[in-house]
């Protein structure tokens, strides 16, 4: 295949992103090795339940990456070089006043979250332990999203990588002196993650200060006025909006299938795991189309915007059939990977055939969240999931209920296909309309 000037400029900011992605669950990983080779399991419980409920707060946060991103993008097109320092300030400063609120409200956030999960006694009380020292992370870890949507919109790729490479290496190394050799267990995980999340904040603002347009605006410029944070809280309402109901969706697809049993529960959890993969992989198509498409409509190009589409939808395309042949030819050796257990392993064998359905049905979402994303047109995103969660994901797995976990699958599917079909509809109004720009 020969390759074009637009499809090596997609490859140049997509493959970071992508090892960038691909190495996110690494911070987990490594808590759960250390963690796993301990007497005790409730430990590993502990850190299990109190992690998993970080990564759901924190990623109702996610849009802050993915606002600042689209705006980055279109100031970086516009070559306004006031605009792209004032709009990191101004999303740092927000960034840093949403850790602190959610430090504020730690109690009744942490009692809530593992109410809702519901450990014994005595993983609940090692959980609160550990959330209570990982909240005081939360400000270093919003800003990340804001510097790492930054560093994307101004097609600086490799910015992102190094944050995480940085990250996991404090981590793992903290791990091994808190756990192993200091032996403070689940605090001492706790410990080295929120030390690795601040370094990486430390470094990420050192990588953007390098990296920052030259300007000669006042301080006053850059902070901006009330009108211009809530200008960025509009943006950002709407991705939070759909990224709670996206949460939702999955929550109720996971808690659903805990109703019918816990081989259940495994298997499906066990193919969700390969959604992530893919996730990981085609978000990287997807996070680039953000920074070409903001670009474009920053400079207001039509021409420029159709090309990053067309590339981004190319290369997304070809990365949902690799991801398919690999489900189909080499599933259940994939499933083996995860489980020993034969149960859950031929349980999973039996819901395969959904897993082959995933990357075709789920590739067009993330291809015009990236679009979207790109073009701020974050109103359009929250319209569209919520139709797709409330519109077909519920209605269709109630009217398919009868068919146990295949009509809960089946429903997925369909959420992922609403999507696609919603959002390629305003995505065809909008280009025939001109109305991106």
């Amino acid at each position: 295949m020969v390759l074009t000037r637009s499809d090596r400029h997609l490859w140049r900011l997509a493959w970071p992103l992508m090892l960038t992605n691909l190495t996110v669950p690494l911070l987990g990983l490594v808590d759960t090795a250390v963690l796993g080779h301990l007497d005790d399991p409730q430990y590993l419980g502990a850190v299990a339940v109190g992690a998993n409920l970080f990564s759901i707060l924190y990623w109702t946060f996610g849009f802050m990456r993915m606002g600042t991103t689209g705006l980055a993008a279109q100031a970086y097109g516009r070559q306004d070089q006031v605009g792209q320092a004032a709009l990191l300030l101004r999303s740092l400063l927000l960034a840093i006043a949403v850790g602190l609120t959610l430090i504020a409200l730690q109690g009744p956030l942490i009692t809530t979250g593992l109410g809702l999960m519901n450990p014994g006694p005595d993983v609940a009380a090692l959980a609160a332990e550990y959330a209570a020292i990982r909240i005081w992370s939360a400000p270093a870890v919003l800003c990340q999203y804001t510097l790492v949507g930054w560093l994307i919109g101004c097609q600086l790729p490799r910015g992102p990588m190094v944050m995480l490479i940085a990250a996991n290496s404090v981590n793992i190394l903290l791990d091994v002196l808190f756990v192993t050799v200091l032996g403070w267990n689940s605090r001492g995980v706790a410990m080295a993650t929120i030390t690795a999340e601040y370094f990486a904040t430390a470094l990420g603002l050192w990588l953007v200060w390098q990296r920052l347009p030259d300007h000669r605006a006042s301080l006053k410029t850059l902070l901006g006025q009330l009108e211009d944070y809530l200008a960025l809280i509009r943006v950002n309402r709407y991705l939070m909006v759909r990224t709670i109901c996206l949460l939702l969706a999955l929550a109720f697809f996971t808690a659903q299938g805990a109703r019918q049993g816990e081989v259940i529960l495994a298997a499906n959890a066990v193919l969700l795991t390969f959604l992530l993969v893919i996730s990981a992989g085609l978000d990287g198509f997807a996070n680039a189309a953000e920074a070409l498409v903001g670009q474009a409509v920053g400079h207001r190009s039509h021409a420029r915007f159709l090309v990053a589409c067309r590339t981004a939808a190319r290369w997304s395309l070809i990365g949902a059939v690799i991801f398919t042949a690999l489900f189909v030819l080499g599933g259940h050796w994939l499933i083996g990977l995860l489980t020993s257990i034969e149960e859950v392993r031929a349980t999973a064998r039996d819901y395969l055939p959904w897993l082959w359905l995933l990357p075709m049905a789920a590739v067009w979402g993330y291809l015009f969240d990236g679009i979207f994303i790109g073009a701020t047109r974050t109103q359009d995103m929250q319209n569209t999931m919520l139709f797709s969660s409330l519109g077909v994901f519920l209605p269709v797995w109630w009217l398919t209920t009868s068919w146990g976990n295949h009509g809960l699958w089946f429903a997925l599917i369909a959420l992922m296909l609403a999507r696609a079909g919603s959002m390629g509809a305003v995505f065809l109004v909008r280009t025939r309309s001109g109305s991106w720009f």
